[in-house]
């Protein structure tokens, strides 16, 4: 099958299961916010696991069990692309506008790479990557988030990256960022108001996880 079900393709918000390290807390806390879950090719077993059964499985079907795939009656959709990772077939398939990934951090430090390469590459959606202990995202033009005095905000550039920014302890303004150069870990919150203005550039933002809802309502995805 290669045809995802309008259950799918017809929400604003899924959440998007990968292969790698994950607690049934973080599912759990996902799909709270985000009822649909789709799994990216082997994520789909981590659900069987736990007696989930995702409303569609994506990838190149290689690591998927198929048998308790066809047992639930999920529909698998089979991408041929040796050149794109799962994550990337996965975003490439679906239409809304918040993707909460889960169990893409954890396990091997290249697919932790490749995961957060791959939300850079999508410019029109909001796609968040929740771990254990962050949440990780490709900034938009502009991002307004409340926060705590001393919060963490850690900025991580994806290429040569300008950006201006207030409620920051250091400013960014005048900056140049590079992956391999200036980059933005541990930067800290004045408190109130946080702006980045994102001039030119694709830049990653970590913010501590127990900042998810307020992030999710601040990209325009009121809870």
């Amino acid at each position: 099958m290669n045809k995802l079900p309008e259950i799918v393709n017809t929400a604003t918000m899924i959440t998007l299961l990968g292969g790698g390290s994950v607690s049934r807390q973080d599912l759990d806390l996902a799909l709270e916010l985000a009822p649909i879950l789709v799994a990216a090719d082997g994520g789909a077993n981590v659900a069987f696991d736990w007696d989930i059964r995702p409303h569609a499985v994506i990838g190149d079907l290689d690591s998927v069990e198929r048998l308790n795939a066809a047992a639930l009656g999920v529909p698998l959709v089979f991408v041929d692309d040796q050149n794109s990772t799962d994550l990337e077939k996965c975003l490439a398939k679906l239409s809304a506008q918040i993707i909460l990934g889960v169990g893409f951090f954890g396990g091997r430090l290249d697919h932790q790479i490749a995961a957060l390469n791959a939300i850079c590459l999508v410019k029109d959606r909001a796609v968040l990557l929740v771990g254990s202990r962050d949440v990780a995202f490709r900034l938009p033009n502009e991002f307004t988030l409340k926060l705590q005095q001393h919060d963490r905000v850690s900025l991580f550039p994806m290429s040569e990256v300008k950006a201006r920014s207030t409620g920051l302890k250091w400013a960014l303004d005048g900056l140049i960022f590079r992956p391999n150069g200036q980059i933005g870990c541990s930067n800290v919150a004045l408190g109130g108001d946080m702006t980045v203005r994102v001039l030119s550039g694709d830049m990653l933002m970590i913010l501590p996880k127990r900042l998810l809802n307020a992030t999710l309502e601040a990209l325009c995805c009121p809870l």
